[in-house]
């Protein structure tokens, strides 16, 4: 796939145009996901059946991410986007009332195709306009607006469940802020040209999704950029997921909750910028091997801490998060052709959505075993490991 050409776009939109975005996918996805686990949790009131439904949703959006580059060869991106930022509001405003769980569960799914697409797109265009800015800059500020996004998210998410008397009201606000976003991307006054759609021939289309697919771990280095990008996925899905769970388990308040999650965001606010120069001037392996193993170490003392040595633990293995978040996905970009970028894209990304299936499943099973939630962190124990060895291994 050829790298995309625009028709028209306003003279001062550049790579750092998109990276702002991040300011309200950072803002929304905070306070949808400080509530998330707690609304799954009150559907089907056990912490390992909403491993299992985090798993299954997971699943989908990893066959979404699949059929991404199909989508993109269908469809402009500009399209695509404007469509899906709309999804997510609508979905997101429709899930914050009092519905029934089947309702809730549709729309999630229906949101989550929404999420994923957005997830790649951004930073798609962020590759399109980088020109001689580089992905280490980009990607840094990005997430930098992602965290300071996310700063007081569940503070907020907290005050509306708290004023509303139900969690789920606070992802109105996410609704809220995604058409913000939606509205901001509208005024880049991007235009693609529309491409002709042909018919749809099923098998042809698995065809090209499983040559791709092989094609895409063929190439020297994408083993490995995935391989990394699957385990700080693995780590972020299971701190997003049980951390609101343990800490209401433990006879903390929502308060508290808010508060945990709130400090957490500090040490990526301090490190966004700085790691995007550190990792220019030092690489990025040493940044991705210490946020691993110290994570990993971290994550060991959590399978035993109690009370507030517990919620101490859930703030500082953020600073290992911060190390690895703006440099964890670069093995794809710097390695990967911008020609086979796009189509390379929607492979990749699975790396982010297949944890989400497979750890929570993981985690499911660990909790039967061991009768406790704690035990999920041995889980992260091991990934951070392994993503170490896989780093510190030959390149291939």
């Amino acid at each position: 796939m050829a790298r995309d050409k625009y028709i028209s776009v306003k003279k001062n939109v550049s790579g750092f145009s998109f990276a702002n975005l991040g300011l309200f996918t950072g803002f929304a996805d905070g306070i949808y996901n400080a509530v998330y686990s707690l609304v799954i949790l009150d559907i089907f009131r056990s912490s390992s059946m909403v491993g299992i439904y985090v798993a299954l949703y997971s699943a989908f959006c990893l066959v979404v991410g699949l059929f991404a580059n199909e989508i993109f060869r269908r469809f402009s991106k500009v399209r695509v986007f404007y469509f899906v930022m709309l999804m997510l509001a609508v979905c997101y405003a429709m899930m914050s009332f009092s519905i029934l769980p089947r309702t809730f569960i549709i729309l999630d799914y229906t949101s989550g195709i929404a999420a994923v697409l957005v997830g790649m797109l951004i930073p798609l265009f962020m590759s399109d306009f980088s020109r001689n800015i580089g992905m280490a800059r980009l990607n840094a500020r990005y997430h930098l607006w992602l965290n300071i996004g996310a700063l007081f998210a569940p503070m907020v998410a907290v005050a509306i469940a708290d004023y509303f008397g139900t969690n789920r009201s606070a992802f109105f606000a996410s609704a809220i802020i995604y058409l913000a976003g939606w509205g901001m991307f509208k005024y880049f006054g991007i235009v693609q040209q529309d491409k002709k759609i042909k018919p749809v021939n099923p098998r042809r289309t698995f065809r090209a999704l499983w040559k791709n697919a092989m094609h895409f771990f063929a190439t020297p280095g994408m083993l490995r950029a995935y391989l990394v990008n699957f385990g700080y996925y693995s780590l972020r899905a299971l701190r997003v997921l049980y951390v609101p769970i343990m800490v209401v388990e433990a006879g903390f308040t929502k308060d508290t909750l808010g508060w945990v999650l709130t400090l957490g965001i500090i040490p990526y606010l301090l490190l966004s910028e700085t790691m995007g120069k550190l990792a220019k001037q030092y690489g990025n392996k040493l940044w991705l091997v210490l946020g691993f193993l110290s994570f990993a170490g971290l994550a060991t003392i959590a399978t035993v801490a109690t009370g507030y040595p517990l919620l101490v633990i859930f703030i500082a293995w953020q600073i290992s998060g911060a190390l690895m978040e703006s440099v964890h996905d670069l093995l794809f970009f710097d390695t990967a052709k911008k020609a086979d970028q796009t189509k390379f894209y929607g492979v990749f990304r699975t790396s982010a959505n297949l944890p989400s299936v497979v750890v929570p499943a993981l985690a499911a099973g660990v909790i039967s075993v061991f009768g406790t939630t704690s035990a999920v962190w041995g889980i992260s124990a091991v990934i951070g490991i392994l993503a170490t060895i896989v780093l510190l291994a030959e390149k291939r």
